[in-house]
């Protein structure tokens, strides 16, 4: 091989080039501008975003990588501040096991430890929001390093890198060999002993319920239809992990939505009464059960498959462990299945959830009021599940208003909705959308904040129109920090504090920024608004105005006390 030389700048974006990176994003800095450079003359392979604050831009490459599966790369282009403000993004991503790869500026080798200008220990700072930090110390080692970081990134469990790149070394000049792609090894099927002791509980079983996570929304179809396929040989009802309930298909007979205290019930209840859990792809984490048996059957029978061996096992003991991947274990033991002899009481107890399916679904419709004004959040989601796309993308923030909509929203494939349910973050959903749109322009991307999120990340409007990134925001526009104002109002008898967020007219804020502005005054008015952002040529946010009392406490586990003191 012919060696080039090169600056230490130069030397990444060759790594980004060996590892197809077809997208940027990042925020400029002075630390880094001879990667910027070397983007420059590479622009018609690597396309760079611009983003206005770090920690928005950092959510966009989160959506990006969310979507693809792939690593994405943020270039937080300066020493010090350019690196803190991605902290609390980055820990988003950590939660989310999100492959997002932070190449950051660093001040040069020889001022570390002088109180230099921008100083701080970024190496420190960011291990505990990432899955792993690297700190480049010579150019020579500069596409070593970064092969490495992309190995890391998306080797389960997938998660954020962050590379600390000092100014000196990038601004160095070495000769290198041609970077390498990264490689990884393919995930194992189940044990042969594993998956007969699984069948030997799911033939016998009399309740069985499947909960899947994002170890199957993250396959795509191939994850839904393994699972699909499998339900329905086994007449299992179907329940998932809160921000994956677009794994499966809203309207399949078999699935209940989500389990867990923003879910609908039906999949909590399931979880209660069933004798065999079959877990594919989740922790049965936080969101799940609050790591409490009063969200899940004590003695039910968990097989739980997971690819992170400490996650097996952590929150629920376990008759079965299997360490593999989700999709393959479906379509394993749907193999094993096919010709076992299932207990016929599984008969009526789907058929029971059916019923209290349909009776659900028929109650939500009954409840809902899509007159009233201002907009109760009833009949606002009843408008919005027949007025989004079929094919529609749905990001979510954090927020009262938001996670109601986590299982009030139909999907029809999976890989369409994501959410910061994983860290509760606010500010997630408008950049996120950005970059989910990046990865899947033919699809019409929706983003919900609250007005008081919504107010953290409107300035990405610039980023997503000079790069004509044409999503739709809904702001779900309450005047107040609706999660913690329902807390104050159920449990410290409405003493109200800091709970009041005054907002401007985000419709007219869009528009000073050449998007489309819309503003919603009653739940009627949304699919015309929707439609008329989809229609658009440039971004489109809609102001909907939402009654003030629309709140709901989603954690009433943390305040018991309070309702004893009463």
């Amino acid at each position: 091989m012919s060696l080039k030389k090169m600056t230490g700048g130069e030397a990444v974006v060759e790594s980004l080039l060996a590892n197809e990176v077809e997208i940027v994003t990042g925020l400029i800095g002075s630390s880094t501008l001879e990667i910027l450079d070397g983007l420059y003359n590479n622009s018609d392979k690597i396309r760079y975003i611009g983003c206005i604050q770090e920690s928005a831009g950092m959510h966009l490459s989160d959506g990006l990588a969310r979507y693809t599966g792939k690593p994405s790369i943020f270039l937080s282009g300066q020493a010090g501040p350019g690196v803190t403000n991605t902290v609390t993004s980055m820990a988003q991503a950590k939660a989310a096991f999100s492959p997002v790869i932070n190449l950051a500026g660093a001040i040069s080798s020889e001022h570390k430890g002088l109180d230099a200008f921008q100083e701080v220990d970024q190496v420190r700072l960011m291990q505990p929001v990432s899955k792993k930090v690297f700190e480049v110390k010579d150019i020579e080692s500069i596409p070593l390093i970064l092969n490495e970081g992309f190995k890391t990134a998306v080797e389960p469990r997938m998660g954020p890198v962050h590379i600390d790149l000092p100014r000196d070394v990038l601004g160095h000049s070495s000769e290198f060999e041609p970077p390498q792609k990264y490689q990884i090894a393919k995930l194992p099927n189940a044990d042969e002993m594993s998956i007969q002791k699984s069948v030997k509980l799911l033939s016998e079983s009399k309740k069985p319920v499947i909960l899947i996570g994002a170890g199957i929304k993250n396959y795509g179809s191939e994850g839904t239809e393994a699972v699909i396929s499998l339900a329905e040989l086994l007449n299992a009802p179907i329940t998932a992990s809160p921000g994956h309930n677009d794994s499966i298909p809203s309207s399949h007979p078999l699935y209940a939505g989500t389990a867990g205290p923003r879910g609908s019930g039906l999949g909590t209840n399931l979880l209660k009464e069933a004798d065999v859990i079959l877990v594919l792809g989740s922790r049965i984490g936080f969101n799940t059960s609050f790591y409490s048996y009063e969200n899940i059957n004590e003695k039910a029978s968990i097989i739980q498959c997971e690819i992170d061996q400490k996650s097996i096992g952590r929150y629920f003991p376990v008759s079965v462990g299997i360490l593999a991947d989700a999709k393959t274990v479906a379509k394993q033991l749907y193999s094993s299945l096919k010709t076992a002899q299932l207990k016929q009481e599984v008969e009526d107890w789907s058929h029971q959830f059916k019923k209290n399916k349909k009776s659900y679904l028929d109650q939500r419709e009954a409840n809902a009021d899509s007159e009233s004004v201002p907009i109760l959040s009833s009949g606002l989601f009843k408008e919005l599940r027949g007025s989004l796309p079929k094919d529609a993308i749905i990001t979510l923030d954090a927020g009262t208003m938001c996670l109601q909509l986590t299982d009030a929203l139909d999907f029809n494939q999976p890989k369409s909705l994501f959410t910061p349910l994983d860290y509760g973050l606010i500010g997630f959903s408008f950049p996120a959308g950005l970059g989910i749109k990046l990865a899947s322009p033919d699809r019409p991307v929706v983003s919900f904040h609250g007005d008081g999120g919504f107010a953290t990340c409107y300035q990405e409007l610039a980023t997503a129109v000079e790069n004509k990134i044409n999503t739709i925001v809904i702001v779900l526009k309450n005047f107040s920090w609706g999660a913690e104002k329902s807390y104050q109002k159920d449990f410290f008898n409405g003493r109200f504090i800091g709970a009041d967020v005054s907002t401007p007219d985000f419709d007219k804020v869009a528009e000073l920024y050449g998007c489309k502005g819309i503003k919603v005054e009653k739940a009627t008015e949304i699919g015309d608004a929707i439609q008329a952002g989809i229609d658009a040529e440039c971004p489109t946010v809609i102001d909907v105005h939402c009654s003030r009392d629309s709140l709901y406490s989603f954690r009433r586990d943390s305040f018991e006390h309070k309702l004893d003191d009463k």
